[in-house]
């Protein structure tokens, strides 16, 4: 039997394209083999890696659900264009084709949660990597008690999912508080305006039998802990998503090592827990 070749990437087609604020789109791919989709799976947390051909790979997260692959049979990713990559993703069209390698690292532990209280704390650009965790709980939602949701972004302009937010809002099974930062607002904007420790702070969300999955800017998470510690939230019941840093996905490059760890084998889901154990760069 032919031995398969780890690094060969899918071949992914785009069905859909959308803008979800300025530089920021997201792309819903399915499998141009449609025998490779079936045998396709994924956990929520898992990333992929992402390739236009000539101009290499970039990885970040699978940002739709599980439960929607199951339905539907499609994954969607959402990235910022900052680089050489992401440019030349940008560049693509509905119906090109694009590499995708997956599924990378660990998982949310869903299971775990279950009859939990979930609180989600999202910034700017880091909703994406929630918003597969935030849909698989969503199609699961029997399984859990109360659900929040605060995400803020710099300003409205720069807040994506702005369907699914209306979306989440108008839900009865779940909480939504959405803010910008000062200066950020429009005349019709109705959210909260303030940054997310603070506002995260006024919404003063229990920690009783309850955890809270946190992805933002570094400043906003280093502001939004003491926080949360506050609220009585405790680090083994914290969790958060890296991505920086990764590259081949198989922790052979040694780029994302950090200590004893691989971000992209030992994560990149992690507990606070386990995070105070790396290096202080991370």
């Amino acid at each position: 039997m032919e031995e398969k070749n780890i690094y060969k990437p899918y071949l992914m087609r785009i069905e859909k394209i959308t803008q979800e604020a300025p530089g920021v789109k997201t792309f819903r791919l399915k499998f141009d083999d449609d025998e490779e989709g079936k045998n396709f799976s994924f956990r929520a947390g898992q990333f992929a890696e992402y390739s236009v051909i000539g101009e290499g790979e970039s990885t970040f997260c699978i940002a739709s659900s599980p439960t929607r692959f199951e339905k539907e049979q499609y994954v969607e990713c959402t990235f910022r264009e900052v680089g050489r990559v992401t440019s030349a993703l940008a560049q693509c069209e509905e119906g090109d084709v694009i590499g995708f390698r997956a599924p990378y690292g660990n998982t949310f532990p869903l299971e775990a949660w279950k009859g939990k209280n979930i609180l989600f704390i999202a910034g700017g650009i880091a909703l994406p990597p929630m918003r597969c965790v935030i849909w698989n709980v969503l199609d699961k939602r029997d399984d859990f008690k109360d659900v929040n949701i605060l995400y803020g972004a710099k300003s409205v302009a720069d807040l994506v999912y702005k369907h699914e937010l209306a979306e989440w809002d108008e839900r009865p099974d779940v909480k939504l508080v959405t803010t910008v930062d000062p200066g950020g607002q429009t005349p019709d904007w109705k959210g909260e305006v303030g940054f997310v420790p603070a506002v995260l702070e006024k919404m003063a969300p229990s920690s009783e039998n309850a955890v809270a999955v946190v992805c933002g800017p570094p400043v906003m998470i280093k502001f939004t802990l003491p926080v949360l510690e506050k609220l009585g939230f405790t680090p083994e019941n914290i969790y958060t998503t890296l991505e920086n840093r990764m590259k081949c996905g198989f922790g052979k490059c040694g780029r994302c090592n950090c200590g004893k760890m691989f971000v992209c084998k030992d994560g990149p889901v992690f507990s606070f827990s386990q995070l105070k154990d790396l290096p202080d760069e991370y």
